[in-house]
C-alpha cells in the first residue's frame, strides 16, 4: 500500500491534477465526485463529504452527511483522459463523520465476508470473464440496435469488428494495473469477451468495476456504445459474468473439501442470489438457451449447468454465471459458501448430461 509522500510523489511525476473518488450505491453502480490534485490530503485525513440521501439504497435522510476515504492501493491513472492535467482515480470507502464505517457500502460488505470467510479457514479468489454487446450511433449520436459486426464466435477480422476496441482496452487495463487473460469475438454478432486472472474478492470486485467503465469510455470514445445488458438482442446470445471461484486452504493450496463445501452453499443459497443479481427481466430471457443454465445443478464440463468444473490441469476453478453486480456477487456467493461449510453440507452427484 502507497503511503501519503508515495502518492504525492506519483501524483507529481504523472502530472496528475485532478482525482476522481469512486464508490457503488447498492445496485453496483460506479459513482464519483472529482477533487483537484491540492485536496488529496483533506481527503486521506477527513474525507469528502457527500449526501446519502441522494444514493439510491444508502436510506440515511437523518444522517445523510457521508464521508469518502480515498483508498491508497487502488490508486490508478484513467488513461483515456487527456496527458496534460491527467486524470486518477481511487475507489474510497464510506463513512460517518466519526470515522465508522457505513453499513450500507457494499466494499465494507465484502470485506466483512472477507474476515468470516477466513476465520472459517477458506481464501476465495475469483476471476470474472465479461461478455457484452457493441452497438453503433447514429450520425446524431444516438445508440442503434444495429452491431458492430455480424461476426461470431472467436472470429478474426475483417469479420470481427472489434477486435481494435480490444485492443484499446486492453492497452487502457494494462495501463491501470488489471491484465487481460484473453479476449475474442463471442457467438453474437457484435458480442465480446474479456477474461482476467483470479485476485482476492475485493480487488476482483474493483477491478470488474473498472473494466466495465473501461469499456464503456473507450467504445463511446471510438463512437460506438458498450451494453452489458443480459439480452440485448432478442433471438441472439444473451450476456452473462463467468465467475471462475479457487477455494483455498490456510496453507493456500486448493481444498477440495472445502471447494464442495463452497459448491454445495452456492446450490442451496442461489434461488434467492438469482433473484437478488437478476433484477431485470431480460435476465430471465436467457435462462436455459445457448448454454445460459436452466437447473440447479453442477457438472464437469458441461457448460450448460450453473456450476461447471471444467478440464483443466491448473488449481481447479468453478465456473459460475451470474449478472454483473461484482461486490454483491462475491459477497453473496461467499456467505453461501460458507453457510454449508458452517452446516457441514456436501454437493450431490454431479449432473452427467451431454445434451441440454
Amino acid at each position: 500500500m502507497r503511503t501519503y509522500e508515495e502518492l504525492l510523489t506519483f501524483i507529481e511525476e504523472e502530472n496528475v491534477e485532478f482525482i476522481r473518488l469512486a464508490y457503488f450505491d447498492v445496485f453496483g453502480r460506479q459513482k464519483n465526485i472529482a477533487i483537484m490534485a491540492g485536496e488529496l490530503e483533506r481527503a486521506m485525513r477527513f474525507g469528502i463529504s457527500i449526501d446519502g440521501s441522494a444514493i439510491a439504497g444508502f436510506g440515511v435522510d437523518i444522517r445523510s452527511d457521508l464521508f469518502l476515504r480515498p483508498d491508497p492501493s487502488t490508486l490508478a491513472i484513467v488513461p483515456w483522459r487527456p496527458t496534460d492535467g491527467r486524470v486518477c482515480r481511487m475507489f474510497c470507502d464510506i463513512c460517518y463523520s466519526d470515522g465508522t464505517l457505513f453499513e450500507c457500502d457494499t466494499r465494507k460488505i465484502l470485506k466483512d465476508a472477507v474476515k468470516t470467510a477466513a476465520a472459517a479457514g477458506a481464501d476465495v479468489k475469483f476471476g470474472s470473464e465479461m461478455e457484452f454487446y457493441v452497438f453503433c450511433r447514429d450520425d446524431e449520436g444516438r445508440v442503434t440496435d444495429r452491431p458492430i459486426d455480424q461476426a461470431g464466435y472467436m472470429d478474426v477480422e475483417p469479420l470481427d469488428g472489434g477486435e481494435n476496441l480490444r485492443r484499446d482496452i486492453s492497452y487502457a487495463l494494462v495501463e491501470m494495473g488489471i491484465t487481460p487473460e484473453s479476449s475474442h469475438h463471442e457467438r453474437g454478432p457484435g458480442q465480446m469477451e474479456i477474461d482476467f486472472r483470479y485476485s482476492d474478492p475485493v480487488a476482483a470486485a474493483d477491478n470488474t468495476s473498472t473494466v466495465k467503465w473501461a469499456i464503456r469510455s473507450i467504445c463511446a470514445s471510438g463512437g460506438y456504445y458498450a451494453d452489458f445488458s443480459p439480452k440485448p438482442l432478442r433471438g441472439k446470445p444473451g450476456s452473462g459474468m463467468h465467475l471462475n471461484i479457487s477455494v483455498h486452504d490456510r496453507r493456500g493450496e486448493i481444498d477440495e473439501e472445502l471447494t464442495d463445501a463452497f459448491m454445495a452453499g452456492i446450490l442451496r443459497h442461489i434461488r434467492e442470489i438469482t433473484l437478488f443479481l437478476n433484477p431485470f427481466a431480460s435476465s430471465y430471457e436467457r435462462f436455459g438457451r445457448m448454454e445460459a443454465p436452466r437447473y440447479v445443478s453442477w457438472a464437469y464440463q458441461n457448460r450448460s449447468q450453473l456450476i461447471r468444473v471444467p478440464a483443466d490441469p491448473s488449481p481447479m476453478p468453478v465456473p459460475i454465471l451470474i449478472c454483473p453486480l461484482p461486490f454483491s456477487s462475491t459477497r453473496a456467493l461467499r456467505g453461501s459458501g460458507k453457510d454449508c461449510r458452517r452446516r457441514s453440507l456436501w454437493t450431490s452427484t454431479s449432473t452427467k448430461l451431454t445434451k441440454q
